[in-house]
């Protein structure tokens, strides 16, 4: 299976490395492993919008650009095999048909099917993150993971994992960052510089208070939504993600099943990103159109504005949670 990414490199001179267009820290940390990994090779790193400021303890993404490569003669995409998520390269005619006409091999790790219309190959494994699936594909295929690969492979590990304790992590992972340690990684050393880059400004903690007393709830409490209008995303996302701010507060808050944050823009776009405590955050987005992980998922939408994104979020939860108190009963009465 690994193959096809040795096959896929190995004629490439140029290859362009491409993140969808809500960079994470997962997304980041598999474009700049991939160019620590592929030293023989020339790589261009590309993201359609620019990479959020608390993302920035990553060493080297300054080097991620919104110019696309049309020179590369091979094209990788990260992160995402959603064609949603990259809309803004296909609204592109030059982006679209160099998509169309140039190797194109998709690395993902979500469980979200693979809709990309044009041709490509494809890797595609459900683990913890993307960066898990290169670390893997890396070790499979014997190329050398010097330590700025482990410590940006371990950094998008931690990164979409909040630290390897989300539900998704396995005896595996651990592993994973077992051998990262031994390849000169140092989880102490990431974590304090990120800390120094993750530090708010009083004005953003303000803000943050203001996101926490904006929250609605629903469905007896289960259901925590909150509205970030384009005037938060203008004013304060450039130093903070108010997604990355308020949605663990909101999951965390008793009685809170499904925590959305749900982000409104002057085109009519509405993206909604998604936490739960239950394994069902992939259904809630899918209700949508988006899909993502079983706790963590996200979707977009041009058909909705905010007040009809909730009444659909209220539609769509209830009837997940009767089917879950269903299966309980079903549980209980199977046991007695």
């Amino acid at each position: 299976m690994y193959n096809i990414f040795s096959e896929f490199i190995k004629d490439k001179t140029k290859i362009c490395v491409v993140q969808a267009e809500n960079p994470d820290g997962d997304s980041l940390g598999s474009a700049l492993a991939l160019e620590a990994l592929l030293k023989d090779k020339e790589l261009s790193l590309y993201c359609p919008v620019d990479i959020p400021k608390y993302l920035r303890y990553f060493d080297g993404w300054s080097r991620v650009t919104n110019e696309f490569d049309f020179s590369a003669d091979g094209i990788i995409i990260v992160d995402t095999a959603a064609e949603v998520l990259i809309s803004k390269l296909l609204e592109d005619p030059a982006i679209k048909d160099a998509l169309e006409k140039k190797p194109v091999l998709v690395l993902d790790h979500h469980e979200t099917e693979d809709d990309l219309k044009f041709p490509h190959e494809k890797i595609i494994e459900v683990l913890p993150s993307c960066c898990s699936l290169i670390f893997k594909i890396a070790k499979d295929q014997n190329i050398e993971i010097d330590k700025t690969a482990s410590d940006m492979i371990f950094n998008g590990l931690l990164s979409d994992t909040l630290g390897l304790t989300t539900a998704s992590v396995t005896a595996e992972d651990f592993e994973t960052a077992a051998e990262l340690t031994r390849l000169g990684s140092e989880v102490s050393e990431l974590e304090e510089h990120r800390k120094e880059f993750m530090k708010k400004s009083q004005r953003i903690l303000d803000y943050k208070a203001d996101l926490i007393r904006r929250i609605e709830y629903s469905l007896d409490g289960k259901l925590a939504t909150v509205h970030i209008p384009w005037s938060d995303i203008r004013e304060y996302s450039d130093e903070y993600n108010p997604n990355v701010l308020i949605l663990e507060e909101m999951r965390m808050v008793e009685g809170v099943e499904v925590a959305v944050a749900i982000k409104t823009y002057p085109d009519g776009k509405l993206t909604g990103k998604v936490r739960t405590s239950k394994p069902i955050a992939d259904q809630v987005a899918g209700y949508f159109g988006g899909g993502g992980h079983t706790y963590a998922a996200g979707f977009r939408t041009y058909d909705l504005d905010y007040a009809d994104c909730v009444k659909d979020l209220i539609t769509c939860c209830n009837s997940l949670f009767k089917d879950e108190d269903k299966e309980e009963e079903t549980v209980s009465y199977g046991s007695f």
